[in-house]
């Protein structure tokens, strides 16, 4: 009775806060886009000619591809991509190699990889990326993404995908927000995600969707003696490995044309429905609902200066989730939750997150950006318990126009939290 309660409650909660965040937020977006977005032109050759401006002031830009180009002569190095005719299907990549230090991983080698291109011949139409990753850090983790956002002609259709295998030694500081990194415990594993998600159009910028999710923990080996992750396991019999197998229903509100770099007047919203079954290979039957809301507004008006604003709601409503599926910082999609706090710092049954950035121009060409941002979070104090203290973050960072025509950019961050947390964090594309 008490779960049913308490899953009444958070749904209860959660409807009235979707409705208000809709009629605050969505509709007016939606409105804006039908009269703003929509092309202002009456006749074809008009179209050209606005669509042709555009791209000469892309053209205008400069990226790290032009300074190679500028380093190097035409005959050696020149840019394959270009912005003059939007030809379907025709990437516009990113690398990068990075070398550098964060929290959860120490002194790190990255080759981070982001391919862009178009399906739709609309020029409201979104482009669909491909992000891919190989790290390599001096604690011996190996980290291989791979993510996927594909939108069909027109959006129609859109396939979200998320794989990752990881060799992660790293480490756990205990369930609910009393924690200390004094206590740290090294635990060390293996770990495979499978996450794919089909939506279909239901309206405008409105989809909705159903998908499959896998996350699979094996050679889990936990070095300290006493800890939260032995006493929550201590239920579960085999604590060397774990399975977490289920299916999702999704809803996904998303007028960002492009998820690289989301400009002033865009909003996105998912809301993800997951549950876990024995029969589909799952531990336990265990249920989590995920809110994702998120708004970017141009300040000044009419500028390219944004003002992001994140919110991230992450419920465990029944059942026992594996220790490591559990809400935790850090481990939200992108692994972008917590700027200024070490990955896995907070970790218990329902997680609470906000955050607001704002990112501004630093030069004329494009080419150098900045952002300052600052953050939010807290979680349940322990299992099945209310939420506990605020966690604050702050901090600031710089921006590397990586390709200027699918507006893909370098960023390379310092934030710092509560009791001298602090260090860098970096991202291909930005951080939400």
């Amino acid at each position: 009775m008490q779960l049913l309660k308490k899953s009444y409650n958070i749904c209860k909660y959660l409807a009235w806060g979707i409705l208000l965040i809709t009629l605050l937020f969505f509709l007016p977006v939606s409105l804006h886009a039908q009269l703003i977005e929509k092309p202002q032109v009456s006749s074809d050759s008009s179209i050209a000619i606005a669509r042709s401006r555009y791209r000469d002031s892309i053209d205008a830009k400069q990226d790290f591809i032009d300074i190679l180009k500028d380093v190097f002569t035409k005959g050696i190095f020149a840019r394959l991509d270009t912005a003059r005719e939007k030809r379907i299907n025709e990437p516009y990549f990113a690398v990068f190699p990075v070398a550098g230090y964060v929290l959860q991983t120490g002194i790190t080698a990255e080759l981070a990889s982001n391919t862009s291109f178009f399906t739709s011949k609309s020029d409201l139409g979104n482009i669909s990326t491909v992000n891919t990753a190989f790290i390599y850090s001096q604690y011996k983790q190996i980290l291989i993404p791979v993510e996927s956002d594909i939108w069909l002609e027109d959006n129609k259709f859109n396939f979200i995908g998320d794989l990752r295998y990881y060799k992660y030694p790293t480490y756990t500081y205990g369930l609910g927000d009393h924690t200390s990194t004094a206590l740290a415990d090294l635990i060390d594993y293996n770990y495979l995600r499978v996450y794919q998600t089909a939506y279909t159009q239901l309206f405008g910028d409105f989809h909705a969707g159903f998908g499959y999710n896998l996350d699979y923990h094996w050679n889990i080996k936990d070095e300290g003696d006493n800890t939260d992750f032995r006493k929550y396991n201590e239920t579960t019999g085999d604590s060397t490995k774990s399975s977490s197998s289920g299916l999702t229903l999704n809803l996904l509100y998303d007028s960002r044309r492009n998820s690289n770099n989301p400009q002033g007047g865009s909003a996105y919203a998912n809301i993800t429905l997951r549950d876990n079954f024995t029969f589909l290979g799952s531990d336990n039957n265990w249920q989590s609902l995920i809110c994702d809301f998120r708004k970017y507004i141009s300040l000044p008006a009419n500028s390219n200066n944004v003002l992001a604003i994140w919110n991230l709601d992450w419920f465990t409503l029944g059942g026992k989730p594996p220790y490591l599926d559990l809400p935790s910082t850090g481990w939200d999609t992108y692994s972008n939750t917590g700027r200024g706090y070490i990955q896995g710092r907070l970790r218990g049954n329902n997680f609470f997150y906000l955050e607001s950035e704002y990112r501004f121009e630093l030069t004329k060409n494009g080419f150098l950006g900045g952002v300052v941002f600052s953050n939010l979070e807290t979680i349940s104090r322990y299992v099945n318990r209310p939420l506990g203290t605020l966690y604050p973050g702050a901090g600031a960072g710089v921006r590397i126009k990586l390709n200027k025509y699918s507006n893909t950019n370098l960023a390379i961050d310092y934030g710092f939290g509560a009791n001298g947390s602090g260090g860098f964090f970096f991202n291909l594309g930005e951080v939400f």
